[in-house]
């Protein structure tokens, strides 16, 4: 189960009155969502084995012609059996030959409607009053002008995979970057030539740094008119290491988070949202238990010790150095991120052991990401001359009502007509 990117809400969201004045002549925007934040879907080959009666290859029932169905977000997840099924279905494993990550066995995932913003509108087209994500985003821009599959484009992606370190493989996650790419060049070529906005949330953030910094300058100067990136956690999380241990069910009513806990640790990108030993420095101790205390330094120590060894050496070897290259880009940048909010900084178990939830203190931040892991990018690049850098902080703000909020939206959207209304930049 994600939710660093997307967390459902149960109150209907309230349309937004946006009185913005259209612009014309605006550069394409592409959205880039966080984990969580698109539809996934799943088809089940003869290889696959179900874990039960009610994991069987019958469900769910419903199911397109050729039997594909979606497996991200599907209400039944709230009910124990099924989440059970769930689970199951969403799993990853590493395999150590191949040095990457796959699928579960006779389970097939493809991501719907590259290219467009559909399937980040709603979690659930069905359900669109629960599970709205970006929609009220998209709503917003269109406001000022943007026409969806015109000048504003969407990038859904495998959320559960992540990248590597270079000299380690990374089919899904490198063809996410190559599409994303080739997005950005058809997106650019459609509108005259005019250089692409990048709007991403959440983990999204950390993907489109990464494609900056795997591209060349040239070609970052040609089509790149600026990256926006709402609540990234570019340090990674306090929140993950408890998601690790104790699994989570990231406000779900009705979700036992050790049925998900399995699930949750095979995934590749949540590993990469660890908290990164460059920000969070030796002496933060992060988890503390009766026999032992974690920093950010100590987690291959502390994946052995929650029962998850098989974490270590893909953490090691393909995360860690990806923690540690948070480069800049050289091209404009800017961070709007939410403060002031209860967000965990220190995790207490007891005898009880990791199968129980912690107790927690809290720190400042987004509800989710740390204040040192959301303003990561001001004190690395500080020295960075050539790289232009603007951190927007909204008190108030949590890491997904920055997406709905009047109050974040009027910030966000009045970044990006500032960004339109300037001349495009070319750096040394």
């Amino acid at each position: 189960m994600h939710g660093l990117g997307i967390k459902l809400t149960i109150v209907p969201i309230v349309m937004l009155l946006c009185v913005c004045k259209a612009i014309t002549n605006l550069h394409p925007l592409i959205l880039v969502p966080g984990s969580g934040g698109n539809q996934l879907e799943a088809w089940l080959t003869t290889g696959y084995k179900p874990l039960n009666l009610f994991c069987d290859r019958w469900y769910p029932i419903s199911k397109d012609k050729e039997g594909w169905f979606r497996l991200w977000f599907d209400p039944s997840v709230l009910l124990a059996p099924f989440t059970k099924c769930f689970a199951q279905r969403m799993m990853l494993y590493y395999d150590h030959d191949l040095d990457d990550y796959r699928n579960a066995p006779g389970v097939e995932t493809r991501v719907p409607e590259f290219g467009s913003t559909e399937s980040l509108l709603y979690l659930d087209p069905n359900l669109k009053h629960l599970t709205a994500y970006m929609a009220p985003l998209v709503e917003s821009l269109e406001e000022i002008g943007y026409v969806s599959g015109e000048t504003l484009f969407g990038a859904p992606y495998d959320f559960r995979y992540g990248l590597a370190a270079e000299g380690h493989a990374s089919h899904v996650g490198s063809k996410f970057l190559q599409d994303l790419k080739d997005l950005i060049e058809k997106a650019s070529t459609s509108n005259g030539g005019k250089p692409v906005i990048l709007l991403s949330h959440s983990l999204g953030g950390l993907y489109v740094l990464q494609l900056l910094n795997r591209s060349s300058p040239s070609w970052r100067q040609r089509f790149i008119k600026h990256f926006v990136a709402l609540s990234a956690p570019w340090g990674g999380t306090v929140q993950e290491m408890l998601t690790f241990a104790s699994g989570s069910s990231f406000g779900l009513p009705l979700v036992d988070p050790l049925l998900v806990r399995g699930e949750q640790r095979s995934s590749e990108s949540n590993l990469w949202l660890m908290p990164s030993p460059k920000l969070f420095g030796p002496g933060k101790v992060l988890v503390i238990t009766p026999n032992e205390a974690y920093s950010a330094h100590d987690i291959p120590h502390f994946l052995n010790d929650i029962g998850f060894p098989e974490g270590v050496i893909p953490y090691k070897s393909r995360i860690l150095p990806l923690t540690e290259a948070l480069t800049a880009p050289n091209v404009s940048v800017t961070c709007i991120i939410g403060t002031g909010l209860k967000t965990p900084e220190t995790l207490f178990y007891g005898k009880a052991g990791f199968d129980e939830q912690p107790e927690v203190v809290y720190g400042d931040g987004d509800g989710t990401v740390n204040l040192v892991s959301l303003l990561a990018l001001e004190s690395l690049w500080a020295d960075e001359k050539s790289q232009p850098l603007k951190v927007i902080r909204i008190s108030g703000i949590s890491h997904t009502s920055i997406l709905e909020d009047n109050v974040a939206l009027d910030e966000v959207i009045g970044e990006i007509s500032s960004i339109n209304s300037q001349a495009h930049v070319y750096f040394a």
